[in-house]
């Protein structure tokens, strides 16, 4: 057997409690660090910006549902169709840069608000809410953001393609295409909470005590408006989901585009779609709005 190695009467020896508690210093100076990177101004300042750009691409969108709506299908309603119209414009190219870069900051700011400030609930079910939120605004934004970087470096795509591909992949099964149908139901869902969101127009609680004083009548309206809009394209793109998974046909599930389009077919197609489209330009200009009252 292996002779074990004497210990030294007069050395001192680390403690495992020492070391735990140092490890537990070196992460919360780590943690310190972050949440002073995530108050910095100049993150605030680009996290705002991202809202522009979110808002900016809102409008865009909402301009080509007005078009489809008077019989034009030139280009995609969605996301890939509004950055595709901002690449075509003078200066577009930069604007796609900074935009996706203050979408990614605006990303990291959310992701450090699910960490940070989920340690302000005091409850479980109000941290899980917070934590879950936050995630789901970072992972939306960082699509966008990214996106958006690729259309700059003029690789564009259509996110509805890509779309109808993704769910491809899970309508071969019975299983994938009940996750579809999952899927459907939560976007309705996520939906309905939009309109809810503006009906009622509980909005208003993410843009107090921000600093930027009182919340104009321009910042309500149309975020009543845009709100109870982009809630009815969402619910249109559920439907299409589930749709897809009744028929096991992932050409019927092609996200915001193939939803818009779908309603121009209908008997009052036009009059849905100037609605929409017009409540999608109000929640861009309720956006861009919203970049100085937001809660950051």
């Amino acid at each position: 057997m292996p002779r074990s190695v004497p210990r030294c009467p007069f050395a001192t020896y680390p403690s495992t409690t020492a070391t735990s508690g140092g490890a537990r210093g070196a992460a919360k100076d780590v943690e310190d660090k972050a949440e002073q990177v995530a108050d910095h101004p100049w993150m605030e300042k680009a996290a705002r910006a991202g809202v522009i750009m979110s808002g900016v691409v809102h409008l865009l969108i909402g301009w080509i549902a007005l078009q489809v709506g008077f019989g034009s299908d030139s280009e995609s309603a969605d996301q890939s169709g509004a950055l595709s119209t901002l690449a075509e414009a003078p200066g577009g190219m930069v604007l796609l840069w900074v935009g996706g870069i203050a979408m990614l900051a605006l990303m990291l700011w959310f992701v450090a608000e699910a960490w940070f400030g989920s340690k302000r609930e005091t409850d479980t079910k109000g941290l899980v809410k917070h934590a879950v939120k936050s995630v789901g605004k970072a992972v939306v934004y960082a699509a966008l953001g990214v996106t958006a970087l690729r259309f700059g470096t003029g690789n564009s795509s259509d996110s509805g393609e890509k779309t109808s591909e993704v769910t491809g992949m899970f309508l071969g099964n019975p299983v994938g295409r009940v996750l579809i149908a999952v899927a459907g139901l939560a976007v309705i869902g996520i939906g309905v909470y939009h309109i809810v969101k503006g009906v009622t127009r509980k909005f208003e609680e993410d843009l107090q005590a921000t600093g930027g004083g009182n919340v104009g009548r321009a910042v309500v309206v149309t975020g009543v408006a845009g709100y109870v809009a982009k809630g009815l394209a969402l619910v249109g793109v559920g439907v299409l989901f589930g749709w897809a998974a009744i028929g096991a046909d992932p050409e019927k599930a092609t996200g915001m585009d193939g939803a818009i389009k779908q309603m121009a077919t209908l008997p009052a197609g036009t009059v849905l779609l100037v609605v929409v489209g017009v409540g999608l330009i109000l929640y861009g200009i309720y956006s861009i709005l919203r970049s100085r009252y937001a809660s950051m």
